[in-house]
C-alpha cells in the first residue's frame, strides 16, 4: 500500500503527527509512506527511516510570487515528484484548503480528512472522498491517530505515543558540547514562542533559573532559535546567579540536548513538543491555548496556567488588550519544577 501524509507545517504540528506515522508503519510495515511538508518545517522529518519519500514544498513563495491566485498550478509543479506515483490513499492531517488541495492533486485513489467540525477551513471537506469524525475535546496527537486509524481501518495499540525522530552523530556531539558547558546537570528553559501572547516574560525565566540553582543545584540552558538572540540575552541579564548559559542548537541538536536534560520549561511552542518527544520531564506554561489539546500526553508532566480568569475559553488570540493569562508568578512555576523533579525521582526510584 502506498500512503501519502499531508501535514505541511508548523514544526510543532509536524511533531504532533509523527505518532500517526509510527502507528501506520507499526500496523502496516510493508506500506510505503510519503510525506508532503513545507520546506520551513521539513528538518525534523529529514532522514526519517519510516518514510519512503519526503516531498518538500514552499507554498509561502507561491503566495508571494502569485498573490495567491496560482496556488494550485504552482503546487502541481512543486509536486512533480508525485506525477508518476499511484497512491492508494492520501491523508490530510492539516485541515486547510491548501493541504486538502495537495491531497487531491496527488491523484490518490482515496483522500481522507477530518469531518467538518474538526477542520480549520471547513470548505476543505469537499476535496475528500472520506471524512472522519473525532471527539471535540481531544489531544491533537490523539486526533491525528484517530484520523489515521479509522481512515485506514486499522486498530492501533494504546499507550504512550511514539515520536519517530532520527538524529545522527553530529546532533549528538552538538548536544554533548552544550551539556558539558552547562556542567552536564541542567534544565532547559525555552522563552520563545510563535505568538507574543504565548510568552512568559524573559525576566521571569532569568529569576526562575536562579531559583532552580538555589533549590536544586541545576544550571540552566536557555535555548532560542534564529533571530531570538535578544530574547536569550534578556533572560541572562535577569539572572543573578550566573548559573545559566545560552545556546541556539539545531532542531535535532535540541532534541538530543533535551534527552540529556533533567527538566524542560517552556510554553506552547515547537521545542516543547520536541522535549515531549524526547521524553524529557516537562513543565509547560500555557496562556491563550490549551494544555489538554497541545500539551504533554505524559501524565506526570505539569502545566502551569491561570484558571482564575474567565477570558481563556476558546481564546487563541495572537494579540490581546487584556493580556493577563501569562502573568504568572515565578514562585508558582518554581513549585511546579520542584514537583516534576520529585516525580522524576520517584519514577527512577
Amino acid at each position: 500500500m502506498k500512503i501519502l501524509i499531508v501535514k505541511l507545517s508548523s514544526i510543532g504540528d509536524v511533531i504532533h503527527t509523527l505518532p500517526a506515522l509510527y502507528a501506520i508503519k507499526e500496523s502496516l510495515p510493508e506500506a510505503e509512506v510519503s510525506w508532503v511538508v513545507e520546506r520551513s518545517a521539513a528538518e525534523i522529518l529529514r532522514g526519517n527511516e519510516l518514510l519512503t519519500r519526503l516531498i518538500e514544498i514552499d507554498t509561502r513563495s507561491m503566495r508571494k510570487s502569485r498573490g495567491g491566485l496560482r496556488l494550485l498550478p504552482d503546487a502541481w509543479r512543486q509536486l512533480k515528484e508525485l506525477r508518476n506515483e499511484s497512491f492508494d490513499v492520501a491523508i490530510d492531517f492539516q485541515g486547510l484548503l491548501k493541504s486538502a488541495s495537495i491531497a487531491w492533486l496527488s491523484r490518490s485513489k482515496r483522500t481522507i480528512g477530518f469531518a467538518r467540525e474538526a477542520l480549520r477551513e471547513p470548505i476543505s471537506r469537499f476535496l475528500y472522498k472520506q471524512t472522519v469524525d473525532v471527539p471535540e475535546r481531544i489531544h491533537v496527537v490523539d486526533k491525528n491517530l484517530a484520523l489515521a486509524e479509522e481512515g485506514l481501518g486499522l486498530a492501533f495499540r494504546s499507550g504512550m505515543p511514539d515520536f519517530p525522530i532520527f538524529s545522527n552523530e553530529a546532533h549528538r556531539l552538538e548536544a554533548a558540547a552544550i551539556a558539558e558547558t552547562a556542567g552536564n546537570r541542567f534544565v532547559v528553559l525555552n522563552p520563545a514562542g510563535g505568538w507574543p501572547t504565548k510568552l512568559w516574560s524573559a525576566e521571569s525565566y532569568g529569576r526562575l533559573a536562579d531559583q532552580i540553582w538555589e533549590e536544586h543545584g541545576l544550571a540552566s540552558v536557555v535555548t532560542t532559535g534564529p533571530n531570538e538572540e535578544a530574547l536569550a540575552e534578556q533572560v541572562l541579564k535577569s539572572s543573578k546567579s550566573g548559573k545559566i548559559i545560552k545556546s541556539s542548537p539545531s532542531l535535532k541538536g535540541f532534541f538530543e540536548l533535551a534527552k540529556r536534560a533533567e527538566l524542560y520549561v517552556g510554553g506552547d511552542t515547537g521545542p516543547t513538543f520536541l522535549a515531549i518527544a524526547a521524553k524529557t520531564p516537562v513543565v509547560g506554561i500555557f496562556g491563550p491555548t490549551e494544555w489538554w489539546r497541545n500539551g504533554s500526553p505524559q501524565e506526570l508532566d505539569i502545566c502551569v496556567e491561570r484558571n482564575d480568569i474567565g477570558c481563556r475559553v476558546n481564546c487563541h488570540r495572537r494579540s490581546c488588550s487584556n493580556w493577563i493569562c501569562m502573568d504568572i508568578d515565578v514562585n508558582t512555576v518554581a513549585r511546579a519544577v520542584t514537583d516534576r523533579l520529585a516525580q522524576k525521582g520517584a519514577e527512577i526510584g
